[in-house]
């Protein structure tokens, strides 16, 4: 497909807070925004997707440890995440990933998950 066709195929694609499905750990329904949970990319992962940028660079490292933090017990400001244990299970993997990825230590939030 041509770049721009690709562009266009991101643009069209459905957002939350401007972000595609991808920057979500958990995304319950692709076709739902409103199912999308712990955001944690960029909008800087647009140009990941497009095979312009390594998706790593666009992980958002401020919001990390709120989605860290809502998938624990305790949960973020003292809510957790609704979703079932496997999406929560899940998502602590592909957040932990991303911790390794970048030579950071895993939160033990995640690590009691997974």
């Amino acid at each position: 497909m041509p770049k721009s066709r690709v562009k266009e195929a991101v643009e069209k694609e459905k957002t939350k807070e401007g972000l595609p499905r991808e920057a979500f750990a958990i995304v319950g329904d692709p076709q739902d925004p409103e199912t999308w949970k712990l955001p944690h990319h960029t909008r800087a992962i647009m140009r990941a997707l497009q095979g312009r940028l390594d998706i790593e660079r666009t992980v958002d490292w401020d919001r990390m440890p709120a989605a860290v933090a809502a998938l624990s017990r305790g949960g973020y400001r003292g809510e957790r995440v609704q979703a079932s244990e496997e999406d929560i299970i899940q998502a602590a993997r592909h957040l932990a990933r991303h911790y390794e990825k970048a030579g950071k230590s895993v939160p033990d939030t995640l690590g009691a998950l997974i």
